[in-house]
């Protein structure tokens, strides 16, 4: 797994927290040090979520339908540095 992806754990951990910040926000209202891990939290779900988006993206492989293979150079250098690919 990529280092800078969160496990399934930590992912849910950090959901589980930003819904409760969200919820205690809307009954409540928020401490300006909850405000502030509530914006750490939001950062590390969404670089998080982009991490993975470009894994997924780099790792596809993508076959027109003729069969002939049409990945981006850009993706098969990634997929090389990543040893995914022989060529």
């Amino acid at each position: 797994m990529n280092k800078d992806i969160m496990s399934k754990e930590e992912e849910k951990k950090v959901t589980d927290r930003i819904n409760e910040l969200y919820h205690k926000k809307e009954r409540e209202g928020l401490t300006p040090a909850e405000e502030q891990e509530r914006k750490e939290l939001h950062k590390k779900f969404i670089a998080n979520f982009r991490a993975a988006f470009r894994q997924d993206v780099e790792d596809m492989v993508i076959i027109d339908k003729n069969g002939k293979e049409v990945t981006s150079e850009r993706a098969k250098r990634a997929q090389r540095r990543k040893g995914l690919r022989k060529d």
